[in-house]
């Protein structure tokens, strides 16, 4: 199908100087940036992005995970895209890259497309206090952070992932919670993603919704941000992980261009730099009634 037009670059907003990050309260809401690997933040998503002209940004009650990805620390501009190993995989002026979130990518290959989601994810209920977070593994297998929490971990034995007591009950920590990730992101990836979230309708669109198509490799990049007009035009900001594991980045449609990828009906879905068009059918969401 083909792409969406993008948005032309508006100079005057994205090349304005954002607002300085309160870094305190910014630690507060996402721990991960005091752990090892994470990048000293500059900004906020938000601040970075202003919506194209003429829209404006879809409301997003606070707590809710719209709010938390579009209060996203980023990275200083210029950053580049590097692997869990430190190569650079996309220069800081590569055309489609539009930011880096200052989030780390772990220190082996696990953190990748359908895992970054997953991260964030996880993050936002953690700093929400709640302890929902359960992912499906690719045999579909339940991992929920409460087992963890409970000592239980996850073991293969006899070509099968389940859970085994370990340990008593442990302390809520965000390094349990960092621990508990890990073996989800060894058992989980694209295929077990787009089974077990929610389909959602393109209209109904917003962020914290994701595009994946499951395969082996699959991909999945997620919705940071939606700016729309009251004649019906939206837009979107969208983010990745990739593999090899990798910062996990904002996009840019090409060199140029606002990193606002325009939602157009007539198209069969939306087009991202390094992957096939995504149809509208591949829409998902992993909260169905309390993301709003």
């Amino acid at each position: 199908p083909a792409a969406a037009s993008p948005v032309p670059k508006d100079l005057s907003q994205e090349t304005s100087k954002p607002p300085p990050l309160d870094r305190a309260a910014a630690r507060a809401t996402y721990p991960w940036l005091d752990d090892p690997g994470a990048l000293e933040p500059v900004d906020r998503l938000r601040d970075r992005f202003p919506p194209p002209p003429g829209l404006r940004r879809r409301d997003a009650a606070d707590g809710t995970f719209a709010a938390y990805l579009r209060d996203l620390p980023l990275a200083a501009a210029g950053t580049p895209v590097r692997s869990f190993a430190g190569a650079t995989i996309l220069a800081g002026d590569h055309p489609n890259l539009a930011a880096v979130v200052a989030i780390d990518v772990g220190d082996g290959d696990l953190q990748q497309c359908a895992d970054s989601i997953i991260r964030l994810h996880a993050e936002w209920l953690f700093t929400a206090g709640r302890d929902a977070q359960s992912y499906k593994s690719a045999s579909g297998l339940a991992m929920p952070f409460r087992r963890y929490l409970a000592g239980d971990r996850l073991v293969y034995q006899d070509k099968a992932l389940t859970w085994e007591k370990k340990k008593g009950p442990q302390a809520r920590t965000h390094a349990l919670l960092r621990a508990y990730l890990r073996g989800v992101f060894a058992w989980a990836n694209t295929a077990s993603l787009a089974q077990e979230a929610a389909k959602v309708e393109r209209d109904d669109l917003r962020a914290g919704d994701f595009f994946v198509l499951g395969g082996f490799p699959g991909h999945a990049v997620l919705v940071l941000d939606v700016a729309e007009a009251d004649d019906g035009r939206r837009a979107l900001l969208l983010g990745q992980g990739y593999l090899p594991a990798q910062s996990f980045h904002v996009l840019r449609p090409g060199p140029g261009q606002s990193p606002w990828f325009v939602v157009d009906p007539a198209a069969g879905g939306i087009k991202t730099p390094f992957w096939e068009t995504f149809p509208w059918s591949s829409i998902r969401r992993l909260d169905r009634d309390d993301a709003r």
